[in-house]
């Protein structure tokens, strides 16, 4: 594997000027840290050194489509993932393969999935019948935790049964996972609670506004499943 040059001036249409982070900068160093490398790890795998990895999170720049392909394999990802060209399609277009099997995961590895925080569906009963909306969420301890506002259909929702699911897809191995949580959803109010969850959230919700009315479901099943091939 030929290695990636470290120097700005080797690729043109860099500005050579710092202009903030692009779209590409910020998908890579959020895949990266999601990955818990450091850009010296990631230029390793990738073939680079630390310094390009942080020209490319921090900087304008157009890399070739060769160290954008060494870079996205090394994260893990597409080249597509990597820039965004994926960012407005449906996932799970391509087409399924005939050696596909699902199986079920267990509750280990479904908390696994669910990790520390990040998008999921909260899926509630309406007056005007059922609902589903993603949410910003947050693990805490056996939990999961969500904001939202004091008038929202999910805050109406405390004291029922709702679900709770994730899922990944990767269309280009037609392969994926989903995780789905039931149990009853409770407005928190302990402030010592709020102060906590308000102290470890990672994102205010991504949705905006007034969202300060923390939600908890404490999951009484979860289950998951996985496609993955034979070959």
């Amino acid at each position: 594997m030929s290695a990636v040059k470290s120097t700005p001036s080797t690729h043109p249409q860099q500005s050579g000027e710092t202009t903030g982070r692009t779209d590409l900068g910020r998908r890579l160093a959020a895949r990266r840290e999601a990955l818990g490398l450091s850009r010296d790890e990631l230029g390793r795998r990738c073939g680079a050194d630390g310094t390009y990895i942080a020209y490319l999170e921090e900087h304008a720049a157009s890399p070739a489509i060769g160290t954008l392909v060494r870079v996205a394999d090394a994260l893990g990802l597409t080249v597509d993932d990597l820039t965004g060209a994926s960012a407005h399609r449906v996932a799970g277009r391509a087409t399924a393969r005939r050696d596909s099997t699902l199986v079920p995961l267990d509750e280990t590895e479904c908390r696994r999935l669910l990790n520390t925080h990040g998008v999921g569906r909260i899926a509630v009963f309406t007056p005007d019948g059922p609902a589903v909306l993603p949410v910003n969420y947050l693990v805490t301890g056996p939990d999961i935790a969500f904001r939202t506002s004091a008038e929202a259909v999910t805050a109406r929702a405390a004291g029922t049964e709702v679900a709770f699911e994730i899922d990944n897809i990767d269309d280009v191995t037609a392969t994926g996972w989903s995780v789905l949580a039931v149990g009853e959803l409770a407005a928190v109010t302990d402030q010592h609670e709020i102060q906590h969850l308000n102290a470890t959230a990672r994102s205010q919700p991504w949705a905006g506004g007034p969202r300060s009315h923390w939600m908890e479901l404490t999951p009484a099943r979860i289950t998951g499943r996985r496609v993955v091939h034979d070959s």
